[in-house]
């Protein structure tokens, strides 16, 4: 495998222990990055060290402190504080299993790719794959990565297993402060029939390859502009086909009929005909 393992360890259940290699299942997008950029001589702006009252200084004389009160704060060495890292031992314990439906999404950090470390490992990895498979369950863990301690859960996906590291429950906001002035009322019928219909005639199956990033495509657009022009300024004409601004109220049976009659473009397939019943009820 050409991509270098990002933890290399063991996964133990009870006095199994399985050896694996982890991998990141994910990469930075095609992002457009800037530099800050003196205008009068075209040179890039760098950063200096200061310390108010004093001017710049050497990095050897930077060390990381807490501030426990204003102004006030608790120094340590580098070497104080690698003293108090975990110590990965190596192996994820796998020490719980639940349905996947109780991790609620909000926990899910980010996924790694997990494969077995050699050909000896492949049939314990095997089995632990398709019990996961069958039982629909998840395993979950802690692990020690680059001197923080992650929960983590382990499921199937594909031939292999996904490890994805949790976020903790202080990490997590409570969504009851944000939804509890929301109203929990049963929406008119009829226009809830509308807004089920519209669902259904935009559904697709998922491809993550319909979607492209499309500020940093106009991004790009923009600077191979700026490049032909010799860096002429550049102003984008506003897209005619936004929506008009205003405090207008819109109908919303009106607005979602019109959503249903307007032709659908792109590739997204027609949705399933509704069976004789369903429409019987309708009618």
């Amino acid at each position: 495998m050409a991509a270098r393992a990002y933890w290399q360890g063991q996964i133990r259940l009870a006095l199994v222990s399985i050896p694996v290699e982890i991998y990141p299942a994910v990469k930075s997008g095609a992002q457009i990055s800037f530099r800050q950029i003196h205008e009068p001589s075209g040179k890039r702006i760098k950063y200096e060290k200061v310390v108010p009252g004093i001017g710049p200084v050497d990095t050897d004389e930077i060390v990381k402190g807490y501030e426990v009160e204003k102004g006030s704060y608790v120094l340590l060495e580098p070497d104080e504080i690698d003293a108090v890292k975990l110590e990965s031992k190596k192996t994820l314990e796998l020490t719980q299993f639940v349905d996947a439906h109780e991790i609620d999404v909000l926990y899910y950090e980010k996924p790694y790719f997990v494969v077995p470390a050699d050909d000896l490992a492949e049939e314990a990895f095997i089995v632990l794959r398709e019990a996961l498979r069958k039982t629909k369950k998840v395993g979950l863990g802690q692990l020690a990565l680059r001197g923080r301690e992650y929960v983590v859960s382990l499921k199937p996906c594909g031939r292999g297993l996904i490890l994805e590291t949790l976020r903790y429950a202080d990490e997590v906001r409570r969504a009851q402060g944000y939804f509890r002035d929301i109203p929990d009322d049963t929406p008119d019928a009829e226009l809830l029939d509308l807004a089920e219909s519209l669902i259904e005639k935009k559904t697709a199956p998922f491809d993550a390859s319909e979607f492209h990033d499309r500020y940093v495509d106009a991004l790009t657009a923009l600077i191979e502009k700026k490049r032909k022009a010799k860096g002429k300024k550049i102003i984008e004409e506003e897209d005619s086909d936004a929506p008009a601004g205003g405090s207008n109220v819109v109908d919303l049976m009106s607005a979602l009929k019109k959503s249903l009659e307007k032709p659908e473009g792109g590739k997204a397939k027609a949705p399933a005909k509704k069976s004789s019943a369903g429409a019987k009820k309708r009618a």
